[in-house]
């Protein structure tokens, strides 16, 4: 009949006197008392029904018994210790945990974060998006969260990631087809619009003069990237703000059809704990996404489109 596995705080104790041939130093890194690992000692000798060390006036030695049982309570704890720390420990840890818009990171950050990578190698990222998360949750498990709004928000700090300009765009086949020549005429297409951004279409029109305007045929999405790729498939115009179409209108996928262009008071804002950057790379990651911004602003032409 196979004993009962011995209570795990006894094998450490045993484990780490063994390593050390001394009760008092395994105490010490076990943070006990050193009466505290020989009682543990004892009793999984007597356990065992063996003695695993022999008490000498300057120290310990392992006993025969001791010496064989030891590699097996060495790799058994060990590989316990591995499992923990891989699921449970400081390798889950290190992974900076970033929420994030959804359009923000397809169309800004990605191409970008190969560069934090090469200089950062080291540092673990774990994205997640923010899609139908209430601004008032603020889960244990993210570190910072990128948002869009005007940068007030209680209990954070922000920084500006972005300082946009607000113009049409469109795939080239439905400008090909069914030509702009004047805002006015945006009355006979169909306009994309998204949800949660208080900079729309309607914000747009009276800001370059066309209040007045109707348009009463449109498709609403809750992410802009959504209405983004509808409009690069010639569905309708979406509303673009400059530092997210900039790739898109590089490659040709989308065009501006207009002159007219606003600029925003809405950003995109890295927001963390007013506290503090909790994380170890908490700040390595804010200060290389501040320098990306910047050095984003600098390269955006004056005029848009």
């Amino acid at each position: 009949m196979k004993k009962n596995l011995p209570p795990l705080n006894w094998l450490r104790s045993f484990e780490a006197s063994a390593r050390y041939l001394s009760f008092t130093q395994a105490a010490q890194e076990l943070n006990m008392t050193q009466a505290a690992i020989s009682q543990q000692v004892k009793g999984l000798e007597a356990q065992l029904g063996t003695p695993l060390f022999k008490r000498l006036a300057r120290g310990l030695e392992l006993t025969d018994a001791g010496l064989a049982f030891l590699p097996a309570v060495r790799e058994a704890t060990d590989r316990l210790a591995a499992a923990t720390e891989e699921i449970f420990g400081q390798g889950r840890n290190k992974q900076l945990t970033l929420r994030a818009n959804l359009v923000f990171f397809t169309t800004w950050l990605a191409p970008r974060l190969h560069r934090f990578r090469e200089r950062y190698p080291d540092v673990g990222l774990r994205f997640t998006s923010n899609i139908w998360v209430r601004e008032q949750d603020s889960p244990a498990d993210v570190d910072m969260e990128v948002r869009y709004g005007k940068g007030y928000w209680p209990g954070l700090e922000s920084d500006r990631l972005t300082w946009d300009k607000l113009f049409p765009v469109c795939s080239p086949t439905l400008l090909q087809s069914q030509p702009l020549n004047h805002p006015a005429d945006l009355a006979q297409h169909t306009l994309l619009h998204v949800i949660g951004y208080e900079e729309g279409w309607e914000y747009w029109l009276q800001q370059i003069g066309e209040g007045q305007l109707i348009a009463p045929r449109g498709l609403q999405f809750d992410t802009l990237i959504s209405a983004l790729e509808m409009a690069a498939l010639g569905e309708g115009l979406a509303l673009g703000r400059s530092s997210l179409v900039a790739g898109m209108l590089a490659d040709g996928r989308l065009v501006a059809p207009f002159d007219e262009v606003i600029e925003t008071n809405e950003a995109f804002h890295l927001t963390y704990p007013a506290s503090a950057l909790k994380h170890p790379d908490a700040g390595l990651f804010r200060d290389w996404l501040l320098e990306e911004a910047e050095l984003a602003a600098q390269a955006a032409p004056i005029n848009c489109p």
